[in-house]
């Protein structure tokens, strides 16, 4: 036995390298540190590393005893409006805190686990860190309506900031998903319909993140939106398609940096996304050459059993999601993590594929240098999150994100010299919406504040809500309504495992009210998805004397009984659909309520709603908009949508009774101008004519309003322009500007095929001229174009130069025309630039019968103007 001093001196004498793991020394390369650390693990923790939820080490840490792949710490989801009043509360969401926590976690993963793994903190960051604290900038659609690579990257470098200071080394986004349909109520997500553009944005926000340690994790891969716009439909796309359209934005991320991708829940060619071999290991590997990791969208990997029913069950659905390329599983929770651990424990996928995937994420984590490096600096945290530099940022994107739809009879810019009164109207212009995937903001700044301080003080300023954005007239009657047998709130519920209410029931519980979409899952697991039958039993307690509309909700399928008598019979079951009957009852008192609904195609949806507490008052809050306007010498319609995720919308028209309150505002001969707070189109045929100016605001950020209304007083001119097609009508949809040449005509006999607003719109309050193009051969498929764009008006202001390409004749059908270039650019009064665009095969290049992408040989048109259908300038050039 050697003494425990020469012990010592041994060991101080041994080369560092003899006395750790390889993994441990931070001089190797990060492919052999992963290989080392790799053969130490056990089957556990290879799972532990392909598994990431949200949250942190509460309750229990030692559930994480194996490792993880990362947790989305401090998260709280997408912030809804409920989300954001609890992290307004929660004062552990402060950048410094967050930092804190990251770092706690970091160590207990270091200190606590058996080899010390760290783990990746995500977090989402479309516009803005998800976080209490962080900066919000303008939704990723108004950061697209900017058409501003540069920009794109300063925002994208300060939301890198706040997420590399506070500890997340992974963000999930950008959404590169090309809009095929802005029926979709994600279009807000992403930068709209165009290929190129979406790519030329996709990759600033890339470069910005990874070149500051932040993984991006470009999403949904791929082609999410499917038939009717609506979310994660399945898809069908030719493979052309998909290579001209769905895929180069996301090919361009790769290659500017982009180290993971996320799989969508859809399925494409017939087989789901997460356990497509085809997309994730021949395309994205094979052919592509990617070389970073990919995780599931949460609760995806589940999917091909839940909703493509590809899998028998969650151990199937594992195999197979992990087998075709997936590598990380990403759950709501730790406690779905046995549904998906058989799988990796009973060798039905193959070791050398797991480890692969476990390879690919350990790879990542030495290169981030989570090993050497893990904590971070709280004060730095801090700092970031105060810094006023973002702030003036997000509302230098806001302005130039805001987006001159129309302007006639000199509506805006509103003078300050002859305005005496302007009225404001509508709830979105006191609400300061953030978007979808926000964080709460800092200090948001409302339209109507920003209106008020932009006003000055002869300006009165007179706010009215009008009828807001209402979408329904009933409302799910509350628990406290409902009483079960015993009293409690809410009603007795009995399922049963078929569609005649036979036999014993197979669940027995109290539901606090019936509100139910069984959408993506049957009522209890002990029944089928598509065959069941419920009966709710309880009292009704009368909320008020006088009258109520009480009825349900759903697909149809379903009785309701009040004391006993059978008050609507819908048993047919056809579609979906809202029965109710007015019922006359005296406050306080109770009567005996019974609904019974019925299920045999899947997809149940039933919902027990009644009018109480709903305003009926449209007319006489339009009324009053209407005499306010009367007394204004302008008025200000801000106006908003509906939308979100799994929120797609079938009308795009202005929801509630908002498009009744603009034409009767309209008819005071006021001049009106719409505001439109929103991420995606909206149908205008109704009022459009009525009014002087609309004027798209997306979700404009923190300072949101300071920028509107620097606008509308003509303190910065617009130049926005549309990142997607407005239609005239939902008929005419799909309307992509993308197309190919139809075979016969756009029109349909009653109504043009043309849109009302075309991709690439904008106004300014002056005007361009485009002049002297030129095209200069710098090669067999190289060629510079040239052209001068002069300021012909009386204010300074931004135009967006657009340059479009034809291929004049192709073996295969090419379309009509295809953004190929596009430069925002600024010019005082009288002022012209000089605009060079280079092309070459990037540009030219065409998927041929073969799927290979080459140039071919023939002429081209080049088209330069403000916008696919405001085209100024065109050329001819030849590819020999």
């Amino acid at each position: 036995m050697i003494a425990r001093p020469l012990l010592l001196l041994v060991l101080a004498t041994l080369p560092l390298a003899a006395q750790r793991p390889a993994y441990r020394d931070p001089a190797l390369p990060s492919a052999r540190r992963a290989q080392d650390l790799l053969a130490r693990m056990t089957i556990e923790e290879k799972f532990g590393q392909l598994y990431m939820l949200p949250g942190d080490l509460a309750p229990d840490s030692s559930r994480f005893r194996h490792g993880l792949f990362g947790l989305q710490v401090a998260a709280r989801g997408d912030r809804t409006d409920a989300a954001a009043q609890v992290l307004q509360r929660d004062p552990s969401g402060s950048a410094g805190e967050v930092a804190r926590r990251i770092n706690a976690t970091q160590r207990w993963f270091l200190e606590r686990t058996r080899l010390g793994i760290p783990i990746i903190p995500f977090e989402e960051a479309l516009h803005g860190l998800v976080q209490q604290g962080a900066t919000v900038y303008p939704q990723a659609i108004g950061l697209a309506a900017t058409w501003d690579t540069a920009l794109m990257g300063r925002v994208a470098a300060r939301i890198a900031q706040d997420a590399r200071t506070r500890g997340v080394r992974q963000i999930l986004s950008p959404v590169l998903n090309v809009v095929t349909d802005v029926r979709w109520g994600r279009v807000e997500e992403t930068y709209g319909e165009d290929p190129w553009l979406t790519a030329r944005l996709g990759v600033a926000f890339v470069r910005a993140f990874e070149s500051a340690g932040v993984i991006t994790t470009p999403k949904h891969f791929v082609a999410n939106v499917g038939d009717g716009g609506r979310d994660s439909y399945p898809t069908h796309f030719d493979q052309r398609y998909l290579d001209d359209v769905i895929f180069p934005p996301f090919r361009a991320a790769f290659e500017a940096g982009a180290r993971s991708v996320m799989a969508s829940y859809n399925s494409v060619r017939g087989e789901p996304a997460t356990a497509n071999r085809w997309l994730l290991t021949e395309t994205l590997r094979a052919a592509w050459g990617f070389t970073g990791f990919v995780i599931a969208d949460a609760g995806g990997t589940g999917g091909a059993n839940v909703l493509h029913f590809t899998a028998a069950d969650y151990p199937d659905a594992t195999r197979r999601a992990i087998t075709a390329g997936l590598d990380v599983i990403f759950q709501t929770s730790w406690e779905h993590a046995p549904l998906f651990r058989p799988a990796f424990l009973d060798g039905s996928i193959p070791p050398a594929v797991i480890d692969s995937a476990v390879v690919r994420v350990l790879r990542a984590k030495f290169d981030l240098g989570l090993f050497d490096d893990p904590y971070v600096d709280v004060a730095a945290a801090e700092r970031s999150a105060s810094d006023p530099a973002s702030r003036a940022l997000a509302t230098e994107a806001a302005r130039a994100s805001i987006t001159l739809l129309r302007n006639v009879h000199q509506t805006l810019p509103l003078d300050r010299a002859t305005l005496r009164s302007l009225a404001v109207i509508g709830p979105d212009a006191i609400e300061a919406r953030l978007g979808g995937y926000s964080g709460t903001g800092n200090a948001p700044i409302s339209i109507l504040a920003g209106l008020r301080a932009a006003a000055g003080p002869r300006v009165r300023v007179t706010h009215v809500a009008g009828p807001g954005r209402a979408l329904d007239s009933l409302v799910t009657i509350p628990a406290a309504a409902l009483r079960t047998r015993d009293g409690a709130p809410g009603l007795d519920a009995e399922y049963f495992d078929n569609i005649r209410f036979e036999g014993a029931p197979r669940v027995v519980r109290r539901d606090a009210q019936v509100s139910f979409g069984w959408t993506l899952f049957s009522p209890d697991t002990t029944l089928a998805w598509d065959w069941y039958s419920v009966r709710w039993q309880g009292m009704l307690i009368a909320p008020a004397s006088g009258t109520v509309q009480l009825g349900v909700e759903g697909n149809d399928g379903y009785r309701l009984w009040l004391d006993d008598s059978l008050l609507i019979d819908q048993s047919a079951r056809a579609s979906h659909g809202v029965q109710t009957r007015r019922v006359t009852m005296t406050a306080g008192t109770r009567h005996r309520l019974r609904l019974e609904y019925v299920e045999s195609s899947g997809n149940g949806r039933v919902r027990l709603v009644w009018d109480h507490a709903v305003r009926h008052d449209a007319p006489a809050r339009i009324a009053e908009a209407v005499a306010v306007a009367r007394a204004a010498d302008a008025v200000v319609i801000v106006a908003g949508i509906e939308e979100g995720e799994f929120r797609d919308r079938a009308s795009l028209a202005l929801p509630g009774a908002q498009e009744t309150l603009i034409r009767a505002v309209a008819a005071t001969g006021k001049p009106v101008t719409v505001v439109i707070v929103g991420g995606s189109a909206v149908t205008m045929r109704q009022w459009i004519g009525d009014v002087g100016a609309v004027v798209n605001v997306w979700y404009p950020g923190e300072t949101g309003g300071t920028a509107v209304a620097d606008v509308l007083f003509g303190d910065v001119n617009p130049a926005g322009r549309l990142p997607f097609t407005v239609p005239m009508t939902e008929g005419q949809l799909p309307l992509p500007y993308l197309h190919l040449p139809t075979g016969r005509g756009d029109d349909y006999a009653d109504l043009t095929g043309q849109p009302l607003f075309p991709f690439g719109h904008g106004l300014s309050y002056t005007t361009f001229d485009y002049s002297g193009l030129e095209i200069a051969p710098l090669g067999r498929d190289r060629f510079e174009v040239r052209a001068t764009i002069r300021n012909s008006g009386a204010r300074p202001g931004d135009e967006v130069v657009q340059l479009y390409l034809r291929d004049e004749l192709a073996s295969v059908a090419q379309p009509i025309v295809a953004l190929k270039g596009f430069q925002r650019i600024h010019l005082a009064p009288g002022a012209a630039r000089v605009v060079r665009f280079l092309l070459d095969s990037t540009h030219l290049a065409l998927t041929d019968t073969l799927g290979r992408r080459i140039v071919e040989p023939g002429h081209f048109r080049v088209m330069l103007g403000a916008s696919s259908k405001d085209l100024r300038l065109r050329g001819r050039f030849e590819v020999r």
